[in-house]
């Protein structure tokens, strides 16, 4: 089984549909994929019906955008097998997505009134399947320049980053909280790239909280974090993740399937 559980769609910041996706994860032979977008579930009946006629097993996931108050980090939760009403998992994501929303509406006023030209309706209608607008959607209107290009980092650092116009973040829920909401929906919660984020401290204090498991492959792991999420892994009988991280034209060059999950898909099921 080749299970790619860390994908993005046009559902939150991805820059594909569902169905485009998948086809490619299909190409690569991925027999198991799940979708996480940011803070929502909105695609899942999509995700599971276009995969389904592509013989893919759909696994529920999502990504909870999450703080560590005590090391002022953020922290990103992955879910998995959680159950279809979600609830507790909707209850905290509401007013996430309202915060982001308004954020970034606020930014772009931000860069609209530095002299840029960008049509904020234009951008909203772009996210569209998404209801919420991200830095990204932004960023393709104020260029053409792949993400990758030194010309999109630059502009996206000096408008988003340190004094940029629109520089500045939301409040986050707690990662406890996170973890909490989704074991309440009867799902596993893991921790999403600690090597990216710098988050394996927090881990032995999630514990508590519910963590089930712990992502050990993606792009931005090195053999030193590998390490790291095996040592871990063993110490609190976590569960080992892995996938592409894959956002099409909105992340890094990285198809679905080039990373996948360690072991069976099957361990990913709350124990």
């Amino acid at each position: 089984m080749k299970a790619d559980l860390h994908v993005h769609s046009h559902y939150s910041d991805g820059a594909d549909s569902v169905e485009k996706v998948i086809k490619k994860a299909k190409k690569a032979g991925v027999t198991a994929i799940s979708f996480v977008e940011h803070d929502t579930i909105s695609g899942w009946r999509e995700q599971q019906r276009i995969a389904e006629t592509h013989n893919i097993q759909a696994i529920p996931g999502i990504e909870i955008s999450a703080y560590d108050f005590k090391r002022q980090r953020k922290v990103h939760i992955l879910g998995y097998h959680f159950n279809s009403e979600a609830l507790a998992i909707n209850r905290l994501c509401k007013g996430l997505l309202e915060l982001r929303h308004s954020h970034s509406m606020w930014q772009m006023s931000q860069i609209q009134a530095a002299g840029f030209n960008l049509d904020s309706e234009a951008v909203i209608e772009s996210a569209k399947p998404s209801a919420t607008v991200y830095k990204q959607h932004i960023m393709q209107q104020l260029t053409d320049a792949p993400y990758t290009s030194k010309e999109y980092q630059f502009l996206y650092k000096s408008l988003f980053k340190g004094k940029g116009v629109a520089a500045g973040d939301i409040e986050y829920a707690s990662a406890a909280d996170a973890v909490q909401a989704i074991v309440s929906d009867g799902g596993l919660a893991v921790m999403a790239h600690p090597g990216q984020l710098d988050s394996y401290e927090l881990i032995p204090e999630l514990i508590g909280a519910g963590l089930g498991g712990i992502e050990r492959n993606h792009f931005d792991h090195s053999a030193e974090d590998h390490l790291k999420v095996e040592e871990l892994a063993r110490q609190y009988g976590l569960v080992m993740t892995g996938g592409s991280d894959y956002h099409g034209a909105f992340g890094a060059m990285i198809e679905p399937g080039d990373i996948v999950s360690p072991g069976d898909v099957n361990s990913v099921k709350r124990l």
